[in-house]
């Protein structure tokens, strides 16, 4: 269920507040080919999976690292929302580090900790750790410090 809050104000007091988390979502073979389609990361451990079983030491094929990434515009919106602003807009990383490889077929699912808020001329830019895990790992599969800026409506 999505947390609403109220204004950037509002986020400001949230500053060291793990904000929940998303709903689990699969991933497949067909999204792991388009990923690899758009960014032309063919590597045969993400789109041979007949190769990866025999020959990987990951047993199949896995999702690219930046695809694990790429998914905070999926999974965020489930974890929190935030009224009063007009738009934003992403505006970069702090860290990233890809801890464990997510397999094809996996279940994956966003943590959110607010990190920071910080005013900036219209709005605030937003630094938050976005925790990707993999039901059933040990170990996280993304941690990100990624930055938003948000803009008032």
């Amino acid at each position: 269920m999505t947390r609403h809050i109220e204004s950037l104000e509002a986020l400001k007091t949230l500053v060291g507040e793990h904000l929940g988390y998303s709903e689990y979502m699969t991933i497949d073979q067909d999204r792991v080919q388009l990923f690899a389609d758009a960014t032309g990361d063919q590597q045969w451990i993400h789109t041979d999976p007949e190769r990866a079983k025999a020959q990987s030491p990951f047993g199949g094929p896995i999702a690219h690292g930046y695809l694990t990434l790429s998914l905070g515009p999926v999974l965020l919106p489930q974890i929190f929302s935030v009224g009063g602003v007009a738009m934003g807009v992403n505006y970069g990383a702090n860290k990233v580090r890809f801890m464990a490889p997510v397999p094809v077929g996996a279940k994956l699912r966003a943590g959110v900790k607010v990190l920071a808020v910080d005013d900036i001329a219209g709005g605030a830019q937003v630094t938050i750790e976005t925790t990707i895990e993999t039901e059933g790992s040990s170990k996280p599969s993304c941690v990100a410090e990624v930055i938003f800026r948000y803009y008032a409506g």
